[in-house]
């Protein structure tokens, strides 16, 4: 979705800040946050392209004046409010209310270096041929889905060079929208810094992106 959190190249938001590498939190809570969203997750109630959906469909004046992780936070709650599993009045309190209903599944704190391990992997058996070999060029579709999708606002109706492939991996789009898995070939595409940008761009910039085979034509 053309959406807050689709920002990359945008002007006007200042230059990128990074932070030094072993920084993971800011403050106590969002430790918290991120072992509730990973809690929750493990009980199946949505998957991660759902969960990234929820962020990222926060109205622009919230999601642009949240930090991050009280974006995972206003996401996590839209999850759980959708599936019944908190109030309104709850999140409000800040405390359970009502009776919890019962989950099919359970992360105890025992299980979580496993779960971490394991993570989720999303690659599919083949079906079918890819459509595009390494050094093919194509052109990301200028495409504007209202739902979730994983290709960059930037890199639409630009052309760029097939790097890698990866095989089949379930397609976001149709999986943060309920639809099932869906899975496309998967592609590292690398796009000119001046192909997305223009002749004032840096000559020694690229960037690369994984595309899946629907958002990618011949060019």
């Amino acid at each position: 979705m053309n959406g807050a959190a689709d920002m990359g190249g945008m002007m006007g938001f200042g230059p990128v800040q990074p932070e030094p590498e072993h920084i993971r939190f800011h403050a106590g809570w969002e430790k918290r946050v991120l072992a509730m969203t990973l809690a929750m997750g493990a009980t199946g109630q949505w998957n991660i392209d759902q969960s990234r959906s929820a962020r990222e469909s926060l109205p622009p004046p919230q999601y642009l004046a949240k930090s991050y992780y009280e974006i995972w936070l206003a996401g996590l709650e839209k999850l759980m409010a959708d599936r019944g599993l908190v109030g309104a009045d709850e999140i409000e309190a800040g405390r359970v209310l009502a009776p919890p209903k019962q989950l099919p599944r359970i992360l105890k704190a025992e299980a979580v270096p496993a779960v971490l391990a394991k993570g989720g992997p999303t690659e599919r058996e083949a079906t079918q041929p890819a459509r595009f070999k390494v050094g093919d060029r194509v052109r990301a579709k200028n495409m504007h889905p209202a739902g979730h999708t994983r290709l960059p606002r930037y890199v639409r109706g630009h052309v760029g060079i097939v790097e890698l492939l990866h095989g089949m991996h379930v397609f976001p789009d149709a999986s943060a929208q309920g639809r099932g898995e869906m899975p496309q070939w998967l592609y590292t595409v690398r796009f000119e810094g001046r192909e997305l940008w223009g002749e004032g761009a840096d000559p020694t910039v690229s960037v690369s992106v994984d595309a899946w085979d629907s958002y990618l034509e011949p060019a």
